[in-house]
This record gives C-alpha cells, structure tokens and sequence, in this order.
C-alpha cells in the first residue's frame, strides 16, 4: 500500500501546534483538495477551483464525557497551517461519496447544524480510495464509540468497505473509557476493526435477507453452475424490471426537466437583472460620490465664506469714523465748553492712525484698497484737524494779549506802580494745554509756527508792561 498522509508525523504535528489545544489529541490527519459543486450540474467546475487543505479528526474528553471534533486547516502564506473551520461530529448526519466522479475519491459531509442548507456543502477529494475509505472509516468508528450512532451513508458499498478493512489494518488512534473513569488514548487492532466494520456497514435485518436469500437455494457442490445460471437469469429479469420502470417514470423525468430548465432560465434572467442593477447602483455610487465631493466644497467654502465676513466685518468697524467725531474734526468749535470733545476727537483720530499702521494691522490687510483709502480719509481729517487748530491757537495768543494790552488793570498807572501779573494768561492758556498736546502727536512740524505766535504775542506784552 503507498504511503500515505495519515502516516504522516510531521503533518500531525504540524496540526496539533495550530489548534494550540493541549488537551485535544489528534486521531487522524490527511491532506484533502477542497472544492464546492453545483445543486444539480457536475462537480467538474468545482474541481477546477480546488484549494489544497488539511483534514484532522480531533477527540477531548473532559470528565466522562467525550466531544469528538472535525477541523478543517488551511495553509497561510508562509506555508503554515492556521485553523480554518471546526465541526461537531455530533452534528454529522449524512456522508456521501460524489457519483460523478469516477474515481470515487469525493464525498460530502453534511451537518444538520449548518445555517444555510440551501447552498452546497464543500467536496472533498482524498488522494486514493485507501485514504478516502481510511477516513471514512475512522469517522464512522469515533461516530460508533463516542456518540452512539451512525450518520447516513449514501454511495458507499458496504461489502467494498468491509474487504478493504478486513485487507488494511492501519492503527487509528481514538478515545476509550477505561474503568476508573479517566479517557485514554490506544489504537483499534486489526480484530477489532474488522468487527466494527461488519457490524457497522452490514445491518442485522440485512444479514437475514442474505441468509434467506442464499436459504432458498441448494448449495451442493455439483449444482454450482446451475446456482449460477439462475442468478444470472434472475439478475437478467431485475434489470429488464429496472428499465421497464425507468420507461415508465419518463414522463416525470420530462417533467423534471423542464422544471429545471425553467429553473435555470429563472435563475439567467436573474443574473442579467443583477448586473444591470449592479452597473445603475454602480453609477449611483458614482452620483453620491460626486454629490458628497461638491457638497463638503459648498460646507468649506460656506465655512471660508462665513470667517471672512466675520473679518471685514471687524476691519469694517475699524475702519468706521463716527459721525460725531468726524463732525468735530472737521468743523466743531474751539471754545471752552466744546473743548472736552474735540480732545476725545483728538485721541480716537490718533488710535485711529496707529491702528492702521503695519505693527498693529495684519500685513495682509495693509495694501487693500479700502485700507488705503481708509487712511487717506483720516491723515486728510488730521490735517484738516490741525490746520483749523493751530489757526485758532494763533489767532486766540493774538486776542488775548490784545484784550490785556486793552485793559489798563493790568498795568500800573501814574502814582501807582504794579507788579505785572500774568497768571491770567496761564489760565487761560491751561485750558488748551490737552489740544496741544494731541497735535503734537498728530503732526510735530505745526508746533513751529505756535511757538512763533504764541511769543510774538508775548513779546507785545511784555514791551506794553
């Protein structure tokens, strides 16, 4: 017999580091081929896709109580198994081998615990019929020991089955019970297979039928060729029978048939549906994409939009002159009582100019237009502004040294001498001491012509006193 993977050492090892379980023994590992068919076509397309995996018939045992596990391992990039699949046994109800494949190395396993029954179960494909029936048989033994029961066995001939146990006698590893109650692992002898493959395959209503059968027959030696020629006759008239009743259920073959062409014409007008909606969901895809790009655009520049406003709006209100300070600048009056507004005029028009200038204004607001213009508007009101003050200034140094060169109280008289007294000028200068000072700060070059008048006018008095 040629080797096979069940022999295999390293690969039972290669199995037992990837379930990391120590308390499960591996009982049987083969490599398989796994493909999926078709419900109802050939299992050929299916064989054209099959992937290479790793079948390992697992036990632990906990207490008294024995689980038995199928897992399926696949092979990872680097050529290591990594669990793919874990089955119960006790979940296993059918085994088929594929009719379709002729070298009858295929079979099904189905488990009633599936979710979807309606999708095909995976086909495995051993290697040869001694690793296929090797496997076989050591599920039905585990299913036989541990649960008591045996699944549906569909496509196998059991007389095939028992022949080959009975000419193969590889030790297959599984969970006995011994009396103190703790699970040991030991290995199914020769005898002991055989027994189990007999009893198992072979049912005892299907012993009697044979024992009867043979029963009805005179087994001499010297009637052995007429004991043939009536078994083939009655083989003979069996198969007439079959196909007499193969004939006979052809219209429900008809009938079978065209339900499923009809079927499959359903099931092709379905796919051509599917893909047209496939391309307009595709295409809608495509729309919501686009719709969600413009959209987040509109959201940023909605955003950009709203930060910009809110900024001019702060260079707006900057920028803005008060209609009460630009009245004052530009034609208010001098006098006394009016001089604590032309001050507060004094003192906006100076922040005025320095909140314009490049230190405290973002350089990128420095060369706009409206920026420009905006301190044009103000150095024109601050010239206008000076210019009318120092006017006034000139002409008040000049009007009041005339009022006390006039008034002859400030002077003395014949018989009468009189320190010259001028804390009435100071006085009365005090009060635009504040306005002076702000035109300093606004244009230093108007304080010359100022001094000039104011000590000319001086100069009047003193020559008068």
């Amino acid at each position: 017999m040629a080797k096979s993977s069940a022999d295999d050492a390293e690969l039972r090892r290669a199995c037992e580091a990837a379930i990391e379980d120590p308390r499960q023994k591996i009982v049987l590992s083969l490599r398989v081929a796994k493909s999926h068919g078709i419900l109802g076509k050939t299992s050929k397309l299916g064989r054209q896709m099959a992937k290479p995996r790793v079948l390992a018939l697992s036990t632990q045992s906990k207490g008294q109580r024995t689980t038995a596990f199928l897992r399926v391992l696949k092979y990872s990039t680097g050529g290591v198994l990594e669990p793919a699949k874990l089955y119960k046994l006790k979940h296993l109800s059918k085994v088929e081998v594929i009719a379709n494949d002729p070298s009858g190395c295929t079979f099904t396993l189905g488990f009633d615990n599936l979710r979807s029954q309606s999708v095909a179960p995976p086909q495995w494909t051993m290697r040869n019929i001694d690793d296929r029936n090797r496997f076989l048989l050591c599920i039905l033994t585990i299913c036989k020991d541990v649960l008591g029961r045996l699944p549906k066995v569909v496509g196998i001939d059991v007389v095939e089955m028992a022949l080959w146990a009975k000419e193969n006698t590889p030790p297959v590893a599984t969970q006995r019970n011994v009396q103190d109650g703790g699970p040991v692992a030991s290995a199914v002898t020769q005898t002991e297979l055989k027994v189990n493959v007999e009893k198992e395959l072979v049912s005892q209503a299907e012993e009697e039928d044979m024992e009867a059968l043979l029963g009805t027959y005179v087994m001499g030696i010297g009637e052995a060729e007429e004991f043939s020629e009536r078994l083939k006759r009655e083989l003979q008239a069996l198969e007439a029978a079959n196909v007499h009743a193969i004939l006979e259920s052809e219209p429900l073959i008809n009938e079978v048939l065209q339900g499923l062409e009809a079927a499959t014409n359903c099931v092709e007008d379905m796919d051509e549906w599917l893909g047209i909606f496939n391309v307009k969901l595709r295409h809608m895809r495509e729309d919501i994409a686009s719709i969600e790009t413009r959209n987040n655009s509109l959201e940023m520049q909605s955003v950009n939009n709203k930060s910009l406003i809110e900024e001019l709006d702060k260079l707006l209100e900057r920028l803005r002159v008060p209609s009460e300070y630009a009245a004052c600048l530009t034609g208010g009056s001098f006098d006394e009582a009016r001089m604590l507004q032309n001050v507060e005029a004094c003192e906006w028009l100076t922040s005025a100019l320095r909140g314009l200038e490049v230190p405290n204004l973002d350089p990128s607001y420095a060369n706009m237009r409206a920026v420009k213009e905006k301190r044009a508007e103000l150095e024109k009101l601050k010239s206008t502004f000076v210019r009318r003050a120092s006017e006034f200034l000139r002409n008040y140094f000049a009007s009041l040294v005339d009022f006390m060169i006039s008034d002859k109280s400030y002077f003395s008289q014949r018989g009468q001498l009189k320190r010259p007294d001028h804390a009435d000028l100071r006085y009365k200068c005090r009060t635009y001491a504040r306005l002076l000072q702000h035109l300093k700060n606004l244009d230093k070059n108007c304080l010359g012509p100022l001094r000039k008048a104011y000590c000319s006018s001086l100069n009047l008095l003193l020559r008068r006193e």
